[in-house]
């Protein structure tokens, strides 16, 4: 029996996401938007294009929560986008509502799926989702780490001149301008990071790694980014649906890791059938723990600001 991945949100992510899952022919696609012919609309063009790719995934675009009934995956774009000058905090309380109104429909047709939450501001609006939903912690997952090391390898692979498969890395933390880069746990060849670059040049990528969709937004005016996020998406995805049991790093729920209770953050998992099925913590010295602690905090903060707006999220 075919897998199913209902998409929440047809907008430029949401559409990628749909696109890449019928290339990787990964599972069935149902591509929900509230404006429905946008999702149908996309639906169509990409299932259009099956002759060509040679897919045999079948993609339908709703507007009907009920079409997304029994979904092994639920991923989440549904929301307003950031525009120029914008924070992803700035999102807050008119996401909120979105995600309220997605998490009562996830609950009511899907409530056994591995949800997947890309909606800013992220670690807030996963928590919120979590909560509304009452789905368990390990099956409501953030994406955030996939996409942030991504960003951080890419200008480490340019900066270097090696191919980006030679790099392996981690960022943890929340998905805003606290994210913390590893350097201490980055290798380019096997070789430390600290090892092929100078400190100067390094501060400089973990800047622009942090402002990575700030300056993608800036560019599109009237956009923000969506391949890259969709991309990361379908990583978590198909690690979930396929087992592949892949340590990725995304927001998830801390029950005492890392010194945190009761708070989503981004760390290292592992995907696996069972949704989050183990927090890998790696050791972390005084300054990135220090970087750790101020990232939770300001996760903390937004999600105090959340619960002042909405009076549900207190548990």
């Amino acid at each position: 029996m075919k897998k199913k991945i209902s998409l929440i949100g047809a907008g430029q992510i949401g559409g990628t996401l749909a696109h890449l899952i019928n290339l990787k022919e990964i599972a069935d696609v149902v591509l929900f938007d509230v404006v429905e012919g946008t999702a149908k609309g996309k639906a169509l063009d990409i299932s259009q294009s099956n002759s060509v790719d040679g897919s045999n995934t079948e993609i339908i675009g709703t507007s009907k929560y009920e079409d997304i009934k029994n979904s092994d995956v639920v991923i989440i774009t549904a929301g307003v986008p950031r525009k120029p000058g914008m924070t992803r905090d700035d999102l807050l309380g008119t996401n909120l509502k979105i995600i309220k109104q997605v998490a009562e429909g996830i609950k009511k047709n899907s409530p056994n799926a591995f949800v997947i939450c890309i909606t800013n501001p992220l670690d807030v609006m996963v928590m919120a989702l979590q909560i509304y939903s009452g789905l368990p912690s390990n099956k409501v997952v953030g994406m955030a780490g996939v996409l942030d090391t991504s960003r951080f390898r890419y200008f480490l692979s340019k900066e270097l001149k090696v191919p980006v498969k030679n790099i392996e890395s981690i960022v943890l933390g929340g998905h805003g301008d606290t994210m913390v880069p590893m350097p201490n746990h980055t290798k380019v060849n096997g070789k430390l990071l600290r090892e092929v670059i100078q400190k100067e040049k390094l501060d400089k990528i973990i800047d622009r790694t942090r402002k990575g969709g700030a300056e993608i937004i800036k560019f599109l005016e009237k956009g923000s980014a969506f391949y890259a996020p969709a991309a990361a998406g379908v990583e978590m995805a198909e690690s979930y649906i396929k087992n592949l049991k892949k340590t990725l790093p995304c927001a998830a729920y801390l029950n005492g890791e890392y010194g945190y209770k009761g708070i989503y953050a981004g760390v290292p998992v592992v995907v696996g059938k069972n949704g989050i099925e183990k927090i890998i913590e790696i050791e972390l010295d005084n300054v990135e723990k220090n970087n750790f602690d101020v990232s939770i905090k300001a996760v903390k903060e937004l999600f105090d600001a959340a619960k002042k707006i909405d009076k549900d999220l207190e548990k």
